[in-house]
């Protein structure tokens, strides 16, 4: 009986051990996460540096073995500095959101041949030097827009056009709205001013709008900072005939207008800031070997565009955060 109960407190012992070691063997490897973006220059970026913390908060709270730093960066110089230091702390992934495309790319090229997982944010590079590319649909928001706005203008009358920055995101939306605009012969595009997704620039660009024609029936702004400006220099210029404008982004102020029945702004086109949130989840993933939910390939897609969604009064709650900066 005691060579008995001695054999089995041994092997009480022994898988003692053995759970103990299987319990260190599945523990999570501990992660180093870079996250490098642009500093809160207008609301949309503002947005990002919102979602960021948000992700990397979240992301905190439900797993022990991820750190982060999160870096922002007010120039592409300061940018390139920035994931050289991120570098040289060793971190297992980066996560970034160009400040411009052409001067990060050497650098994000150097952390991706180091085998540093790399995910590139909205703003592709020069070169296809990243493990997940997460982008917006440009060209989506460009359809989606005209689509609505067509209907809502009964397929006819005249418009205007507040773009964005010159540059290839901006061109594929405008390009992608007057794909869309060539369907309706009736629809006529008065004119198209770069605004520079500056709610100051609208405010400008629409106060030479409304002294140049008499009549205008809808406006499409391709940011929502712009369609800000676009409606204050509306009101203040005292004209009552437009009826229809059209942002893009998914400010909360703009998704409040269409919460309380605005009759000016009746829906918006997503652009969310919240692509940099995804961002980071991805790269976590990506580091833990994991697949999105329902995909049979190992790892996650290698390019991931995210849709361009229409908000209406019937869905508006679904995209309102009110404790955004955007």
């Amino acid at each position: 009986m005691k060579k008995y109960l001695k054999y089995v407190g041994f092997m009480v012992l022994v898988l003692s051990i053995v759970l103990a070691g299987s319990l260190v063997f599945a523990a999570p490897k501990q992660l180093t996460i870079g996250v490098s973006i642009p500093t809160a220059d207008h609301g949309w970026t503002g947005g990002v540096v919102w979602w960021a913390k948000q992700a990397i908060q979240d992301w905190e709270k439900k797993d022990g073995n991820v750190k982060f730093f999160l870096v922002t960066a007010d120039s592409p110089a300061k940018q390139v500095a920035d994931v050289e230091d991120l570098m040289s702390k060793g971190i297992d992934a980066l996560v970034i959101l160009p400040y411009d495309s052409a001067p990060l790319t050497p650098v994000v090229e150097e952390v991706h041949d180091k085998g540093i997982y790399t995910v590139v944010c909205d703003r592709g590079l020069v070169k296809d030097v990243h493990d997940i590319l997460v982008v917006g649909d440009n060209p989506g928001v460009g359809r989606v827009s005209a689509a609505w706005m067509a209907k809502a203008m009964g397929n006819k009358g005249d418009l205007v056009i507040l773009e964005g920055v010159p540059c290839v995101a901006n061109t594929e939306r405008v390009e992608g709205f007057k794909e869309v605009m060539k369907k309706f012969p009736d629809i006529k595009i008065l004119d198209s001013q770069p605004a520079y997704w500056q709610t100051q620039k609208g405010l400008e660009v629409m106060e030479n709008y409304l002294q140049k024609y008499q009549s205008i029936d809808a406006v499409w702004a391709g940011d929502d900072d712009v369609l800000k400006g676009v409606l204050q220099a509306y009101k203040e210029s005292g004209r009552k005939e437009i009826k229809i404008f059209l942002g893009c982004g998914g400010a909360k102020e703009i998704v409040k207008m269409i919460i309380d029945g605005n009759e000016l702004v009746r829906s918006d086109v997503t652009f969310t800031p919240s692509e940099i949130a995804t961002s980071i989840s991805l790269a976590v993933m990506g580091l833990r070997g994991e697949s999105l939910n329902g995909f049979y390939q190992m790892k996650p897609p290698s390019k991931i565009v995210l849709a361009s969604e229409l908000i209406t009064p019937e869905n508006a709650k679904n995209y309102y955060f009110p404790d955004s900066v955007y």
